[in-house]
């Protein structure tokens, strides 16, 4: 029995303006299609491995004292707002996927990180 090798893995982290522009209603359900097509395209390639959506909440925990502060943005230019991981024969092939990101037509950018697999204990 031979074992099938998976593709590597990449994390797309989704970086949008901060603040976003005000949108109507209709604008957002556009904007929402385009991910959700874009997504479905990604399922049809047979790469789509999973995505989430952040909060705009979150807190984080900063320095050698491990003091906390609320927000994950506070005074950014750049929110991440959420992320999707991808199976890819390469970081070319994975970055060229990232394209096709809706998040790309407002200002927002992608990031493309491999994912590093541990190994089991």
């Amino acid at each position: 029995m031979t074992a099938s090798v998976q593709p590597p893995l990449y994390l797309f982290v989704f970086r949008a303006p901060h603040p976003m522009p005000a949108q109507t209603p209709e604008e957002m359900q556009q904007v929402l299609n385009k991910w959700m097509a874009w997504m479905q395209e990604l399922k049809a390639r047979n790469c789509f491995q999973g995505v989430n959506r952040l909060e705009r909440t979150g807190q984080v925990v900063r320095g050698p004292d491990a003091s906390v502060t609320d927000g994950p943005f506070v005074e950014a230019k750049e929110i991440v707002g959420g992320y999707l991981i991808v199976s890819a024969g390469s970081q070319a092939e994975a970055t060229q996927l990232a394209r096709g990101c809706p998040v790309l037509a407002y200002g927002g950018a992608v990031e493309v990180r491999p994912v590093m697999t541990m190994p089991a204990r």
